[in-house]
């Protein structure tokens, strides 16, 4: 046996607190925007996860000095002396992640070239990369494919340009960003994405010295700028991870309160959330009688007993229903009477999970046809993208794996509603952007074990 395998003995409400830091999304993209900076840059709250140990890795690669600081999830990166690294040790690094295509331009700027891998990450779709290159090509870099990957050059240096998006991709955006904020002259962005994640990219860009306009209508300007500083930023909350366990508390019939969660970057969740039957509340923060806060404010979440209600729901960019939010929150309309519907409208595969769902009692059929109130871009295509999910179902326990992170939690919020013990497999996976989710399931009175 393995011990990525976890037992779940399903069945009990959770009750309890947990907290969340950093937003995955968010972390992630900071640390590489640190590479263009010519002074350290220090990051606070940053989780404990795998996407973050993989970027630490491939900033040690090229240069980047990288310390924790003095308090709990600071990291400091001081990249002084950034250098090149062998296309075998990225490779190495870059397996479970998608993170270097993002290194392209701050690599472009720092040393006049750069490196791409075959790319991992999540199978929820291919994630074509073209745009990608596409727009590295239009700020002026040489695209030379070889069969380990791909190596960029910037004779000429980088150049502001005018690109639009054929849609408003955050990868894509993040990529404009961090190319344009030293590329010469004026760059302009349509169709850009603006997801709260993009916007505390763009803080962390601005505390650099970069200068960034955002319009109305998704458009961004960003003025080239010949150098950047390091920077001191607390990330916003993920709001991702947030959104599973208040669906964990939904499928399990209990109460969790999310520490450090944030309403504003959640709203349309809330709604949803309200829509189907659960109940929350924003706790502020306590503050003890000496005036200094005791106890950092969240939103608590909580199943109020009685039926939940059936709903039908699109996914789709900011500020539409995230598409992380989707796989957590269909096993909770597992629990729904009546006829729930999902549109998928982000990622085309990413309906794959339900099988698993349906092995262990529920009732949902995939169809390739758009259940929404307006046709998407996987219309008439031969994908899966829409889901009816018929309820309530009982669960009952069973043998999982895990395929992806966003369903590999799902699997485990199924395993804790079910009845009897369920065998999680590849629940390592879960760490990609979960910080210590077996401590806090242990907070919540969660029946879990390693085995």
């Amino acid at each position: 046996m393995t011990d990525d395998v976890l037992a779940v003995h399903g069945g009990t409400p959770l009750h309890g607190q947990i907290r969340v830091r950093g937003a995955k999304n968010l972390v992630s993209k900071a640390m590489v925007a640190a590479l263009l900076g010519e002074s350290p840059s220090r990051l606070f709250d940053v989780p404990r996860i795998r996407d973050v140990e993989v970027v630490r890795g491939l900033l040690g690669l090229h240069g980047v000095k990288v310390t924790d600081g003095a308090d709990d999830g600071e990291l400091v990166m001081d990249p002084t002396n950034v250098e090149s690294a062998s296309s075998d040790e990225i490779n190495v690094h870059a397996g479970s992640s998608r993170i270097p295509i993002l290194f392209c331009g701050p690599l472009l700027h720092r040393l006049g070239h750069a490196f791409i891998p075959d790319l991992g990450g999540c199978h929820i779709g291919p994630r074509p990369i073209d745009f990608h290159i596409q727009a590295l090509r239009q700020f002026g870099a040489v695209v030379d494919k070889t069969p380990e990957g791909m190596h960029l050059t910037a004779p000429h240096g980088l150049h502001g340009t005018k690109l639009e998006l054929p849609y408003p991709s955050v990868g894509a955006t993040e990529q404009v960003l961090l190319t344009a904020v030293r590329a010469e002259g004026v760059t302009e962005l349509r169709n850009a994405a603006i997801e709260p994640e993009i916007m505390d990219l763009i803080c962390v860009l601005q505390k650099m010295g970069a200068i960034i306009t955002v319009h109305t209508d998704r458009v961004i300007e960003i003025l080239g700028v010949p150098r950047l500083h390091g920077y001191n930023h607390k990330p916003i909350p993920d709001r991702i991870e947030a959104a599973s366990w208040a669906a964990a508390a939904l499928a399990t019939r209990g109460e969790i309160e999310v520490l450090g969660a944030q309403q504003a970057d959640m709203m349309t969740f809330l709604n949803v959330f309200r829509s189907i039957g659960g109940e929350f509340e924003i706790t502020d923060a306590r503050v003890g009688r000496t005036g200094v806060t005791g106890v950092e404010g969240g939103i608590r979440f909580w199943h109020p007993g009685g039926e939940l209600n059936a709903v039908a729901l699109e996914t789709d960019v900011h500020p539409g229903f995230m598409t992380d939010w989707q796989q957590p929150l269909v096993v909770a309309l597992t629990q729904a009477r009546g006829l729930s519907i999902m549109h998928e409208t982000v990622y085309e595969q990413r309906l794959g999970y339900t099988e698993a769902l349906n092995t262990m009692g529920a009732t949902i059929q995939v169809y390739r046809d758009c259940l929404g109130g307006t046709p998407c871009r996987f219309g008439r295509r031969n994908f899966k993208h829409s889901a009816v999910i018929a309820g309530p179902s009982k669960l009952h326990a069973a043998d999982l794996v895990i395929p992806d992170l966003r369903a590999g939690f799902s699997h485990l919020i199924a395993a804790l509603a079910a009845e009897g013990t369920s065998r999680v497999y590849g629940v390592d996976l879960i760490n990609r952007g979960y910080e210590d989710f077996e401590g806090k399931l242990a907070a919540l009175g969660a029946l879990v074990e390693r085995i």
